[in-house]
């Protein structure tokens, strides 16, 4: 399961987080936007084929970098308010296992957190959920392996409509059926629009700026690849690293500079905000109401083209076909860039003021109807 000639996978460094993919970087697995967007909708499994990475055009480098000044407060106070929770939790035998590729760069910033409030070196890895298809079990049998003991603590970066967080439940189940181990389920994110875990920074629907760009602010990791063609059963799910955008790469200067917030976070009001979402730990998964009664409202065939949230929104412009954008408030700070990438895309806005979520995000129906 693991190469002995251990090559560099990502431009993280290895202290920071370690990769537990299958390198595919001679893969080639991209597809135009839309003709994967066709595959997809004709039965394609997403996580079979990639979008194409380009270098991100100065437009949204800027953009990134505006959200990241105005925003980098509120992310790292977000991450000392989960990672309080975490080390309450399990201590020093929490091992952190984030999600890739959405989840890692916030694992780093709670392992960094938790490293400098506590001075605790807390191991890191970077694994494989795939929607439909589960966990990569590989990956989570070789670090309990590797750590005797240990307390896993699944992270992402924020949650849309709980499709994770549901698919993350049903995966530690059957991997208890399997193994009969139990894991703990709850998934600590930065933000929890949907009400989807008990473990998060905020509730608030905001812009997390890692959701401006792809995989040059993830390590420059592609999303994962589950696709039997390339992945054998004693393989950890896949992934590719591209190099070839390390001029552009932003991954690092993202992590250093919540990192330098945290000295400057205020500990009575993180203990605050502790207290108060401990008081809200409902898990109602609202927001698969809201996006079924927009199924409907807008006669669409499946949920899956149902994108709620600003994180999800940002994707659905920037790697699928985009249909339309519903906005709760078109003059939020925090959808200046959702209204310049549908502008750019030729997407219609459309105000869409009763809802939870800031925005959400709807997926054209490509091609013929099967």
């Amino acid at each position: 399961m693991e190469s002995k000639a251990k090559k560099r996978f990502g431009s993280y460094k290895e202290e920071d987080v370690i990769f537990l993919l299958k390198d595919l970087s001679d893969v080639q697995l991209e597809g135009k936007t839309e003709e994967r967007e066709k595959n997809i909708q004709k039965g394609q499994h997403y996580s079979e084929t990639l979008p194409i990475e380009y270098n991100p055009p100065e437009q949204y480098i800027e953009l990134f970098l505006s959200t990241l000044k105005d925003y980098k407060q509120k992310v790292a106070a977000c991450t000392a308010i989960v990672s309080e929770q975490i080390y309450q939790k399990s201590g020093e035998k929490t091992v952190l296992v984030s999600l890739a590729r959405a989840g890692t760069p916030i694992g780093i910033l709670i392992k960094r957190y938790i490293g400098l409030q506590y001075s605790i070196n807390l191991p890191h890895y970077s694994i494989s959920i795939i929607r439909d298809k589960g966990i990569d079990e590989n990956a989570i049998s070789y670090i309990l392996k590797k750590h005797k003991g240990a307390k896993i603590q699944f992270i992402d970066g924020w949650t849309g409509k709980g499709a994770i967080s549901i698919e993350l439940t049903k995966a530690c189940k059957e991997y208890e059926q399997k193994y009969h181990i139990k894991l703990d389920d709850t998934l600590a994110v930065l933000a929890d629009p949907g009400h989807c875990t008990t473990l998060y920074g905020t509730r608030e629907d905001f812009l997390i700026p890692s959701a401006c760009l792809n995989s040059t602010v993830s390590g420059l990791v592609s999303r994962t690849v589950l696709n039997s063609a390339y992945i054998g059963k004693e393989d950890f799910h896949g992934a590719k690293f591209y190099k070839e955008l390390f001029p552009f790469d932003v991954s690092n200067d993202y992590v250093e500079a919540i990192t330098a917030e945290f000295s400057r976070l205020s500990f009575e009001k993180i203990q605050s905000a502790i207290l108060n979402n401990q008081k809200e730990q409902n898990i109602s998964f609202k927001g698969m109401e809201e996006v079924l009664a927009i199924k409907e409202q807008f006669s669409i065939d499946s949920t899956h083209y149902v994108k709620p949230g600003v994180g999800e929104t940002t994707r659905v412009l920037l790697r699928r076909v985009p249909w339309k954008i519903l906005m709760k408030d078109p003059l939020s700070p925090y959808v200046k860039h959702i209204v310049m990438l549908a502008k750019e895309r030729n997407v219609e806005i459309i105000h869409y003021p009763n809802m939870s979520y800031t925005c959400c995000g709807l997926i054209k129906k490509v091609g013929e109807k099967e």
